[in-house]
């Protein structure tokens, strides 16, 4: 059976729609669409009839390509409008087993316990930590045993009139919203592995108009931070600083862009803002200069937010940098140089089958995440915004355990078992009685337990 998922990246330089196809335990995109992004400045939605029409193409692009209709998506929030903060919920196990239900009530304590304030709403109740009993960095409770359960829970939340602008302008593209992910969240389901969880790891999110950050360690992500700068203010910059269109100053980034010192400069001619006829000879060394100071201003806040985290320490699995300011040559050498002591790296999209290369590249990170979350790649135990529990176990009430079949032949389901037949010579008839009453099992329906306690009332 295969299930259809409708993700759709809200961001501020791009709107992207992809249709995928859960099957066989595999995620495949059947289509995409990308439309250019309107109406939404710095990850907020600033006209909502821009906003919806460009949310609109996108889907109906990703609708033709993929031949399929779906009118439910997984949508992405940007982390201005979001703001985070820990809580803690502890609940006693009155019959010593933890299950769903008592993971579920522990969860629901700690959003209990947090303060959210009235003018906002959850998005995700996220357990980075559990403790049974006396036990503490407890991976997985479910199944064991204990009178008692802790939880630590990171709860990302958001603003209820951003997020019902943001629900406007995508019902009114025809779609209907689902489930909602912060955009960082995203991210980084899409670009780490299993190990990098373990190990724990900060992923770094460079966008067009916005950087991201979120830090998993232990459970889940136990901190997330925004930065309102892009790859799109670099173009700003050098639009400004060499007087040149905006247009051009964006071909220069995209062809010429670097950070890395190649030792040998030129001279290129550019055209400028309201003068037709002449052209402006700048120098290369300007151009990386311009493009290097950006750049250094925007790791150097995101790697003073890891520091202040208290997280620093724990992330062994270091800094993966993604999104599409990354493609600027020299983006990891540059942030590797101002974070010395921590191994860096650039993250693609995984885990999709049937994916363009187009898809596969650092800037549909967030897009390729979200198909993922619809797809069950959510941490486990997480609490979304209708306070539904996510997880991936199935729950086999007790009562219906004697209905499980065994398949096999019936050969197969013959027990094997190794009888040896007591020996009673050279024993007496007192050393023959003790080795009887030893049988460790008491079964009435067994003759020879009978035989024995018949023989205990003789003698």
């Amino acid at each position: 059976m295969s299930t259809l998922i409708l993700a759709i990246d809200i961001g501020s330089t791009k709107i992207c729609a992809i249709i995928g196809r859960k099957q066989d335990g595999r995620v495949e995109i059947s289509g995409h669409g990308i439309a250019k992004s309107q109406g939404i400045k710095k990850g907020t939605i600033t006209n909502i009839e821009l906003a919806s029409r460009s949310i609109k193409k996108a889907v109906d692009d990703a609708k033709r390509v993929s031949g399929l209709n779906i009118t439910t998506a997984t949508i992405s929030i940007s982390g201005a409008y979001t703001k985070s903060i820990n809580s803690t919920g502890v609940v006693n196990i009155p019959n010593n087993d933890i299950s769903i239900n008592e993971i579920n009530r522990v969860m629901q304590t700690a959003l209990y316990n947090a303060n959210i304030p009235n003018e906002f709403e959850i998005l995700h109740v996220l357990p980075f930590k559990f403790k049974i009993d006396d036990q503490d960095y407890i991976e997985d409770p479910y199944g064991m045993n204990a009178s008692r359960m802790e939880v630590d829970t990171h709860i990302i939340m958001t603003a209820k009139s951003s997020l019902e602008n943001l629900k406007k302008a995508v019902n009114a593209a025809g779609i209907e919203i689902g489930k909602v992910v912060l955009s960082g969240y995203a991210s980084a389901i899409a670009v780490i592995n299993e190990d990098d969880k373990e190990r724990g790891i900060a992923v770094i999110d460079l966008g067009g108009h916005t950087s991201n950050l979120v830090i998993h360690v232990g459970n889940a992500i136990q901190y997330n931070d925004f930065l309102a700068v892009g790859s799109n203010h670099i173009t700003n910059d050098l639009s400004i600083a060499l007087h040149t269109p905006l247009d051009v100053a964006e071909e220069l980034k995209i062809s010429k862009g670097s950070l890395l010192d190649t030792g040998f400069n030129e001279n290129i001619e550019l055209p400028i803002i309201g003068d037709e006829h002449n052209l402006n000879i700048v120098s290369m060394d300007i151009v990386h200069s311009i493009i290097h100071s950006r750049m250094e201003e925007a790791i150097t806040i995101l790697a003073n937010s890891i520091a202040s985290s208290g997280l620093k320490n724990q992330i062994g699995a270091g800094i993966m940098l993604t999104g599409g300011m990354t493609h600027i040559e020299g983006t990891r050498e540059l942030a590797q140089a101002l974070m010395p002591n921590i191994p860096i790296r650039i993250g693609e999209p995984q885990y999709i089958y049937k994916a363009s290369n187009e898809l596969l590249s650092v800037e549909y990170s967030t897009a390729i995440g979200l198909l993922l979350y619809e797809a069950g790649y959510n941490t486990e135990y997480e609490l979304e915004r209708h306070k539904q529990m996510l997880h991936s176990k199935e729950y086999i009430p007790k009562e219906s355990l004697r209905d499980i079949a065994i398949h096999g032949s019936s050969s197969d389901l013959k027990p094997k078992i190794s009888v040896s037949q007591p020996s009673f010579s050279n024993k007496s008839e007192n050393d023959l009685f003790a080795d009887l009453s030893r049988e460790p099992v008491k079964d009435n329906s067994n003759p020879m337990h009978s035989f024995v306690e018949w023989a205990k009332k003789i003698f």
